[in-house]
């Protein structure tokens, strides 16, 4: 090995990749537990596990290619970028594979993915580069038009899918990226509670089983065989775990199905029941840790651009991260948001692994280095 490979992996952040190898241990072991996963079992017990094995190792070699370009070149050809991410979400209107009640897939061969996840990272470079050249400008509203527009035109389109959960997460990197561009406070306020009073008045814009999800969860005992099930089933599946949890691959709901989409959406539920209260505490640490290190390179930054950055991928990872664990204990409404690192799926974690890549990124080139 060379000096300046030497030179280049001494300064990657060994914090945020240990923490996100474990995100993705509890992910294998989640995985591996709610598809009742064997070494020698059938193609359906190790269908999920040896797939997700693969895109994790096809992820990384793809992180380790990333990191030998410099970030800042994203910031030229971010209208490349924009453009692609609204194609995509175009082309799901059009040539999506529906599933659920809802038209978020594209069927690309053997592979299924969801622009929308894809999506967030492009929407993250572009507003980063968008917003660098306005850094400290943003002084009225009608500053903020193009930045809106910019946002507005994807959140339109996944809407139309149906798919609020992610349309949220682009409002919640919105918000943490202009919270730290310089907007002032009085407009920060503003927006705040704009946003806190748009809740009750897009009540009659939301589709039925939206509307169905904000209600169970007042009291999801109101339908305890539709809309409330999976709430009632995942807090139960929680609840068992209690303090030391049951034991993998022992968990009653994950084990005997009665735990939907729980490799997935629910895949904390299954922590919980079968790691119990130490092991969901444990995970979240780790997550307050990966979002420790985030923040931490982005005030460490050469650039407006690698802050912004930063902070918008901390925002995503933060949002979705309440909005899972919130979900899965009935504290918020139920929705498609997988978990960071460990939900199973192709586009959840190519997007999470790039954004590490451009975090590490970030960090490397903090001060000069050559190659």
């Amino acid at each position: 090995m060379s000096g300046n490979s030497r030179g280049f992996l001494g300064k990657l952040d060994f914090g945020l990749l240990i923490s996100v190898f474990i995100l993705l241990i509890f992910g294998i072991i989640g995985i591996a537990s709610a598809t009742h996963f064997q070494f020698s079992g059938t193609e359906e017990q190790t269908w999920y596990v040896y797939r997700q094995g693969l895109f994790i190792l096809c992820s990384l070699l793809f992180l380790w290619f990333s990191l030998q370009i410099d970030y800042r070149i994203l910031k030229e050809i971010w209208p490349a970028f924009y453009v692609f991410s609204i194609i995509l979400l175009v082309a799901v209107a059009f040539f999506g594979h529906t599933a659920l009640g809802a038209k978020r897939w594209l069927q690309l061969g053997p592979l299924t993915i969801q622009p929308s996840e894809i999506a967030k990272i492009l929407i993250i470079i572009s507003l980063a580069a968008f917003l660098e050249k306005r850094m400290n400008r943003l002084d009225g509203w009608f500053d903020l038009l193009p930045t809106f527009a910019l946002v507005g035109i994807p959140v339109l389109l996944v809407l139309k899918q149906p798919d609020l959960g992610t349309a949220l997460v682009f409002l919640g990197i919105l918000g943490g990226v202009l919270f730290v561009s310089g907007l002032p406070l009085r407009i920060l306020y503003t927006l705040a509670v704009g946003a806190l009073l748009a809740v009750p008045m897009s009540w009659p814009f939301l589709h039925d089983y939206q509307k169905s999800r904000v209600l169970v969860l007042i009291n999801p005992n109101e339908d305890p065989l539709g809309a409330g099930y999976h709430v009632i089933q995942s807090q139960i599946a929680i609840g068992s775990g209690q303090f030391l949890g049951k034991g993998l691959f022992s968990g009653s709901q994950s084990q005997l199905n009665f735990l939907p989409e729980n490799h997935t959406d629910f895949i904390f539920s299954v922590i919980g029941e079968e790691l119990g209260f130490v092991g969901s505490i444990l995970l979240v640490l780790v997550y307050g840790y990966l979002l420790y290190r985030t923040l931490q390179i982005a005030l460490a930054a050469q650039d407006d651009f690698g802050l912004l950055l930063a902070v918008g991928i901390a925002s995503m990872w933060l949002f979705q991260l309440l909005v899972n664990v919130g979900m899965t204990m009935g504290i918020m409404p139920v929705t498609g948001l997988p978990l960071p690192f460990v939900s199973y799926g192709l586009s959840s974690l190519m997007t999470n692994i790039l954004s590490v890549a451009i975090l590490l990124n970030i960090h490397v080139r903090r001060k000069k280095i050559s190659f």
